[in-house]
C-alpha cells in the first residue's frame, strides 16, 4: 500500500491543520530510511522551489529515491523557465477567452490548490492550469486588456494563506489524498494499486459494469488492488502503480491527459499515449498499416482545398465509405451511394476536418475482431452487422442499435486472420488492441486497429470467460514486477 508524506520547512507551517504523523520537515525527510515494502508518495509543501532551495532538493531527493512526488523536478523547471512557461500557457487561450466577460476590467488573481478553486466558475480553468503545472498551491495573476492573459504563476507557501484559503487547501488536499487525513479501514494489503479509468457518462463504454467488476476480481489473484477512478481523480493518479483506461480514448480528451500523466509518473499504463496517438487518428493508422505490408481496402485521403471527387469515384466506384480521422464506434463514418451524396457528405465532413478518408466499400455479413495484448492474440470475435444496416453499429434515431456477436477461441479462428491482426499491430506497440478485419475472397483486409478495444462481459469473454480478465491482469502484474526490478 502507498504511504504519503507531506514535506514542510518547519513544523509551524502545519499548525492550522489537523496533526498527522505523515507530515515531515525537510530535515526529517533527509533522514528518512528508504522503505522497500511500500510505495512512497511525496507532497512537497516547502516554502520555496528555487534552484538549490529546500523545495528543490525535496523533489530532487524524492525522484532519486524512487518516490513519486508533486511537484516533479520537470514541473519546477517548467514554471521557472519563462520560455517554457509561455509555451505551456498559450494552450489556455481558448479557456481564457470564455472567461473574459466574467472578470473585472483590471484583471484578477486566482488561488489554485491541487487544481481546485473557491469560485466554481473558474473550476475548468484551474484544473487545466494544474494539469500543466502540478503544484500543491499556485497563485495565478491574470491581466485583462482586449483579452485576458496570464501575467504570472507562482507557488505559494502554506504560511502565506489566509483563513479562507486555508479552508480551500484543507478540502482540496483531502480530495487529493484522503489517506493523509483519515485512518484507513482494515483490509488486506496488496502489493500494487491499479486505477481503472471509467466514464459513467459514456453511452458506449469499451467495458460494461459487469466486466469492470470482473477485472477488479481478477486483479486480486495477482496481488493487485484495482478500483475505478473518474475524470475528477486526475490529481490522485500518482497514488497508483498502474492505470487501465476503460473509457473511449481520443487525443483531445481527458483520457489522453490521464495516459500521458500516468506515463510521466512512471505508472504502467494501458492504453499508453503513443498507442492512443497512433490508433485514434485513421490517417496515421493507414500509413502504419501500409508500412506493415498488410492488406487494407483501397483508401484515398481527401483534402478540403483539393477537388478530388472525380478521382475518388474513378478509382473506388460506388458506394464509397467516408470517414473523419478520429471517429469511433462507427461514428463519423458515412456511405455515399452516388455523386450527390458524396458531395454532400464531403461538404459536411470538411467542416470538421481538413482531411477525410475515402475508402472502397467492402460488405461482409460480419467483421472479425482480434484482441491483441503484448503482440499475442487473446480473443477472437465475429461482430455481425446491425439488422438492415451496413455497419455493426446503427446510430440512426435516439437509440443505437448493434448486431449480434460470437466469441470463438483463438486456436479455432482462421490462422490467416490472427496472423494479419498481429502484423497490423507490429508498428504500433505492445499494448492492448482490437483489430477489425473483413474477409473477402478468402483474404483478410484490415479495417482499423483500436487502442481501446471492447471487452464486455457476455461478448468478448464468451469463449474464455473469467480467464480473459485474468490474462490481462497477469500482464499488468508482469509489467509491474519488471518495472520494480
Amino acid at each position: 500500500m502507498s504511504i504519503v508524506y507531506g514535506i514542510v520547512d518547519e513544523e509551524s507551517d502545519w499548525e492550522p491543520y489537523y496533526p498527522s504523523s505523515t507530515i515531515l520537515t525537510f530535515s526529517d525527510y533527509l533522514k528518512l530510511e528508504k522503505k522497500t515494502d511500500s510505495q512512497i508518495h511525496i507532497i512537497n509543501l516547502c516554502r520555496n522551489f528555487k534552484y538549490l532551495s529546500n523545495g528543490y532538493y525535496t523533489s530532487l531527493l524524492a525522484e532519486a529515491r524512487g518516490h513519486k512526488v508533486i511537484p516533479s523536478l520537470k514541473a519546477i523547471n517548467d514554471l521557472s523557465d519563462k520560455s517554457l512557461f509561455l509555451l505551456h500557457t498559450s494552450s489556455l487561450d481558448e479557456v481564457l477567452d470564455k472567461k473574459q466577460s466574467q472578470v473585472e476590467e483590471g484583471g484578477f488573481s486566482l488561488l489554485i490548490c491541487f487544481g481546485q478553486v473557491i469560485d466554481p466558475k473558474f473550476a475548468e480553468l484551474a484544473m487545466k492550469i494544474f494539469e500543466l503545472f502540478p503544484f500543491p498551491i499556485l497563485r495565478v495573476q491574470f491581466d485583462k486588456k482586449e483579452t485576458q492573459r496570464i501575467r504570472s504563476i507562482k507557488p505559494i507557501p502554506l504560511n502565506d494563506l489566509v483563513a479562507e484559503e486555508e479552508d480551500l487547501f484543507a478540502s482540496s488536499l483531502e480530495n487529493f489524498n484522503k489517506r493523509l487525513w483519515r485512518k484507513t479501514k482494515t483490509k488486506k494489503k496488496y502489493r500494487y494499486d491499479l486505477a481503472i479509468l471509467v466514464n459513467p457518462e459514456e453511452k458506449l463504454p469499451p467495458s460494461n459494469n459487469k466486466a469492470i467488476k470482473k477485472f477488479i476480481s481478477a486483479a486480486k489473484y495477482y496481488d493487485i488492488l484495482a478500483e475505478p477512478i473518474y475524470r475528477k481523480d486526475l490529481p490522485r493518479l500518482a497514488e497508483y502503480d498502474a492505470l487501465f483506461i476503460r473509457a473511449t480514448t481520443s487525443t483531445n480528451h481527458f483520457t489522453y491527459t490521464f495516459s500521458r500523466k500516468a506515463e510521466s509518473e512512471g505508472l504502467v499504463v494501458l492504453d499508453d499515449p503513443t498507442s492512443i496517438l497512433r490508433c485514434t487518428n485513421k490517417v496515421f493508422l493507414h500509413e502504419a498499416l501500409m508500412a506493415s505490408k498488410v492488406s487494407t481496402p483501397k483508401t484515398y485521403f481527401m483534402h478540403a482545398k483539393l477537388r478530388q471527387e472525380e478521382e475518388v469515384i474513378e478509382n473506388l466506384g460506388f458506394p464509397i465509405v467516408l470517414k473523419i480521422p478520429d471517429g469511433s464506434f462507427s461514428k463519423g463514418v458515412f456511405l455515399a451511394k452516388d455523386e450527390t451524396e458524396l458531395k454532400k457528405v464531403c461538404h459536411d465532413l470538411f467542416r470538421k476536418s481538413e482531411l477525410i478518408i475515402a475508402q472502397e466499400f467492402m460488405y461482409t455479413p460480419y467483421d472479425w475482431r482480434v484482441g491483441i495484448l503484448n503482440k499475442k492474440a487473446i480473443y477472437v470475435c465475429q461482430y455481425f452487422m446491425s439488422k438492415d444496416h451496413w455497419q455493426i453499429y446503427d446510430h440512426k434515431g435516439n437509440k443505437t442499435k448493434y448486431g449480434e456477436s460470437t466469441g470463438i477461441g483463438v486456436h479455432k479462428a482462421p490462422k490467416k486472420i490472427v496472423r494479419a491482426a498481429i502484423n497490423a499491430t507490429s508498428k504500433i506497440g505492445d499494448g492492448i488492441y482490437g483489430v477489425d478485419i473483413k474477409e473477402k475472397d478468402g483474404l483478410p483486409y484490415i479495417i482499423e486497429v483500436n487502442d481501446n478495444p471492447n471487452i464486455d462481459a457476455g461478448v468478448e469473454d464468451a469463449f474464455l470467460g473469467e480467464d480473459l480478465y485474468s490474462r490481462i491482469m497477469e500482464e499488468f502484474s508482469r509489467r509491474l514486477q519488471f518495472q520494480g526490478n
